[in-house]
């Protein structure tokens, strides 16, 4: 079990993947904007997980800027980032370290695999 702030600017998504961690014992902040994702870390440094959109708002680079801007202030943070957009080499570069991309759209157990394959975040035992 870990917890996840889940930052993605299109709501009807956010609830969805929300739902999927949730119902796998996740504890699940969700901003749908940097900004929003910066204060919550404020408030919760103890985020394990931070799962983002690349693209928030138009801007494809906004994920990638909020991922290294938290991982400067909160170091433990592990970084999952997201998009229905074609990776390119020059945002690749740009990825924090130890970091690991889940391509939209995913399944539930996509998600719960990248999960526990890159940062070894398991469900909850039920």
């Amino acid at each position: 079990m870990a917890i996840v702030l889940l930052v993605e600017d299109e709501e009807q998504v956010r609830v969805l993947a929300q739902s999927y961690l949730d119902k796998q014992g996740h504890e699940v902040l969700s901003a749908g904007t940097p900004q929003g994702a910066i204060a919550l870390l404020e408030k919760a440094p103890h985020v394990d997980v931070l799962f983002t959109d690349l693209d928030l708002k138009g801007d494809i680079h906004a994920g990638i800027e909020l991922a290294r801007q938290a991982v400067h202030r909160w170091p433990h943070l592990k970084v999952l980032y997201t998009t229905g957009r074609d990776l390119t080499d020059g945002m690749k570069a740009r990825f924090v370290e130890k970091s690991a991309f889940l391509p939209k759209p995913y399944t539930v157990d996509e998600l719960l695999t990248t999960l526990s394959v890159h940062f070894k975040v398991a469900p909850k035992e039920r």
